[in-house]
């Protein structure tokens, strides 16, 4: 199925990170077709009755509210920027919701759309839960898109990696990027691990053959790991080798394990090295 209908969730501070993350996903959006949905939310932040006790004491919740309404303002003033510029098909919206229910909030708004768009801050606890929460709770794929390099991805997704493992949402994610696979020069598979089996080896070869009865050519390897992690092997490979876009399964294991232990998923989630689409 074409990708045609993308949210793109706004939360947080209109620093320029954030900005040129906006301008970026606009234009991913418009280069791929589709039409992009903002969603901008204002933090419901509880205003206690003021108490006078002094004319220098001011009202921390009042402010911290209006704050949030002016950085939702901003982020949609961007987004409406970028968007008058590049002639994309769009919609914006403003929510209020309280702090805890935001990922809820935007999880159930992604529902009726094809694929969120993320922007993504490193290593940020609110943004790495709105992210989980829409893997797990939107039936739908997410692109991440990290601030942090924002200014210098392409929109052009010439060359795709998969980061392959024969889990199932290794596959769904495959199933997901199927539009943008084909639309790709470069597809390569890989698959990261020590043993390189039989299976390994036949199960990538596998999905060499799956991709071409879709018209797809593509290549397989296998990354060592070496006493790495696999998120780091993968977020190598991505630097080594100008992957424009990395396809990945998240969550194989349970979430309650990779806190514990870490995992691919959260390596990648906590700092994209490019863009990252990832399905469950």
């Amino acid at each position: 199925m074409p990708i045609k209908d993308i949210l793109l969730p706004l939360v947080g501070d209109p620093d320029p990170a954030a900005v040129a993350a906006i301008e970026k996903c606009v234009a991913m959006a418009r280069d791929i077709g589709a039409r992009i949905s903002a969603l901008a939310i204002e933090v419901d932040i509880p205003v206690r009755p003021k108490v006078i006790v002094s004319d220098d004491i001011g009202n921390s919740e009042a402010t911290e509210a209006a704050r949030s309404v002016s950085n939702a303002r901003d982020l949609l003033k961007a987004f409406d920027a970028a968007s008058a510029r590049s002639g994309t098909r769009n919609e914006q919206q403003v929510r209020r919701s309280e702090a805890l229910a935001i990922a809820a909030t935007l999880a159930e708004a992604a529902r009726l759309k094809d694929m969120s768009l993320v922007p993504l801050k490193s290593h940020d606890g609110q943004d790495e839960k709105i992210v989980e929460q829409l893997i797990f709770h939107s039936g739908r794929p997410v692109m991440l898109c990290p601030e942090e390099f924002a200014e210098k991805l392409p929109t052009a997704l010439n060359t795709v990696a998969i980061a392959w493992d024969h889990s199932a949402p290794a596959a769904r994610a495959i199933a997901d990027a199927m539009p943008l696979l084909k639309a790709a020069a470069d597809v390569r598979i890989i698959t990261a691990s020590d043993a390189k089996s039989a299976a390994e080896l036949e199960s990538g070869t596998a999905l060499v053959n799956h991709l071409a009865v879709h018209g797809i050519v593509a290549s397989f390897e296998m990354l060592g790991i070496g006493g790495s992690s696999v998120g780091k092997i993968f977020e190598k490979y991505v630097n080594a080798n100008a992957v424009d876009l990395l396809v990945m399964g998240a969550y194989r294991h349970s979430r309650l394990n990779q806190f514990i232990w870490g995992g691919a998923s959260n390596t990648i989630i906590g700092r994209p090295p490019c863009w990252v689409m990832m399905s469950h």
